[in-house]
């Protein structure tokens, strides 16, 4: 038996700015700082064995307010560029809504959130999948498997393609699940990596 905790980073100042991030490497807001340490009370009581984030500065920073409690102190933390957000390509740095006036909401809400189309040189869900998924199997998988309990801190598109492999979505499912800044999803697995319990904190 294992727990997988997956942690959507704190509001950023791009969140804020409603600006399309990707792997633009931003800070949090005042209000994501709160929103770390509102996850880390949420936890209070767990036990993990090892901590990853992406290494985008939001993620990083999420994480190091979470494992700065005392209980968690001394687990290893890893900041890795397989669990960065998905790249928005052309679209990085754009106010989201000029940007929908510019291409029309109906274009813009298929490069946000549909499965397989890429913004403009950028990731499709599908794309980001496939690397999140890869290095998921690799190394989060097997300590699973052997009954550690891990934590994730990572953004929401890559936190959308990890649920959606884990819960087996649709592409149609997926296109309507939204993780609020903050949110953090709890993964019960037994020993084959079958979830026995799934909750929203």
């Amino acid at each position: 038996m294992a727990n997988l905790v997956l942690v959507r980073h704190g509001e950023s100042t791009s969140n804020l700015a409603n600006i399309f991030t990707g792997w633009l490497d931003v800070s949090l807001s005042p209000k994501g700082e709160e929103e770390a340490h509102t996850v880390a009370e949420k936890l209070r009581g767990y036990h993990f064995d090892a901590a990853y984030s992406s290494d985008l500065i939001r993620a990083e920073r999420t994480l190091d307010i979470i494992v700065s409690r005392p209980a968690w102190a001394t687990i290893p933390v890893h900041h890795v560029a397989a669990l960065r957000e998905r790249m928005y390509g052309d679209l990085q740095g754009l106010n989201k809504a000029e940007t929908a006036l510019k291409y029309g909401q109906a274009q813009v809400d298929i490069w946000r959130r549909s499965y397989a189309v890429p913004p403009p040189g950028g990731e499709s869900l599908q794309q980001t999948q496939a690397r999140v998924v890869t290095f998921f199997e690799a190394e989060i998988a097997p300590k699973l498997r052997a009954g550690q309990d891990i934590l994730i801190v990572a953004h929401g598109n890559t936190l959308r393609a990890l649920r959606m492999y884990l819960e087996r979505l649709t592409p149609e499912q997926v296109e309507g699940l939204e993780i609020v800044t903050g949110g953090v999803c709890v993964y019960h697995f037994d020993a084959q990596l079958k979830i026995l319990e799934l909750r929203t904190l």
